[in-house]
């Protein structure tokens, strides 16, 4: 404030003087040499500081980014055994559907009469352990979807968390506990 109204100040003295409008010369009436150095010195200090702030956030969002990418790796590693996992699987219910049939077939053709009971039962079993089979892969791969489904959000998660976020929810977290540690 004391600055703005030496400047008012002056620049009615100046019109006063010269009865118009011009510039004053007097370097120490002025202040000049004072606002220079004022605005060298914040230029330097501010320059410094920006730098290195700067500096700072480019090493993290680096290092953030390095970590995103290897997780992403890594997902797509797990994704990659999971789909040649499901391709196994199904290349085995395949195959126990076809051995159940042709061993339906066989019995049928060895005796009508006890070949139907067998079959009834033979047909039974294949069915229940094609279930068994199915529901242990799907339980297999349900596990590991909602594995890989729990990565995915905590990797979120970790990204959109910052630190001010992160002070919240400690700060919450303290209140619920009543303050005491």
């Amino acid at each position: 404030m004391y600055y703005t109204e030496n400047i008012a100040q002056y620049w009615i003295v100046v019109c006063e003087k010269s009865k118009g409008f011009g510039i004053n010369t007097d370097i120490l009436d002025t202040n000049i040499i004072n606002l220079g150095i004022l605005i060298a010195l914040l230029i330097y200090v501010g320059k410094q500081a920006i730098v290195s702030l700067l500096d700072n956030r480019q090493q993290k969002v680096l290092n953030s980014l390095q970590e995103a990418e290897d997780r992403q790796q890594q997902a797509n590693a797990r994704l990659a055994e999971a789909r040649a996992q499901l391709e196994q699987t199904q290349i085995v219910i395949a195959e126990i559907k076809k051995e159940a049939e042709s061993t339906a077939q066989q019995v049928r053709e060895s005796t009508f009469n006890q070949g139907k009971l067998d079959i009834e039962r033979l047909v039974s079993s294949g069915k229940n352990s094609i279930v068994s089979a199915e529901l242990q892969v799907k339980k297999k791969l349900l596990q590991q979807v909602s594995k890989l489904a729990l990565e995915r959000v905590l990797t979120q998660l970790k990204a959109e968390i910052n630190a001010d976020m992160q002070s919240k929810i400690i700060d919450d977290n303290i209140a619920s506990l009543g303050g005491k540690l």
